[in-house]
């Protein structure tokens, strides 16, 4: 695996760090805030069930995989942007093994 600078360093974990903040709040909002507006969320149904009940049976786990998918996605984008791809890394350690 190739070394990258600090500042380089600095800029990835700060953009991914992001990144997660944002999943961390709308899995939250999701989550949590569905509980606490639960019987003013009633009025509205989703799918026949008022919305609180939707959410706290279906909606937020639904939420939770779309989001796993999505920092997949952006973690490899993010990963590629700033040179850390596993495919190159396979490639500049290809033989080459470590002994522990």
């Amino acid at each position: 695996m190739k070394k990258i600078d600090r500042a380089k360093a600095d800029q990835y974990f700060k953009e991914k760090n992001r990144f997660m903040a944002l999943y961390l709040v709308i899995w939250f909002i999701s989550s949590f805030v569905m509980v606490f507006f639960a019987e003013s969320l009633s009025s509205i149904t989703f799918n026949g069930f008022p919305f609180h009940y939707f959410m706290g049976a279906q909606g937020s786990i639904l939420i939770f995989i779309i989001l796993l998918y999505v920092n997949a996605v952006v973690s490899d984008r993010i990963d590629r942007k700033y040179g850390i791809d596993e495919s190159k890394n396979e490639q500049i350690s290809y033989g080459k093994t470590l002994d522990h």
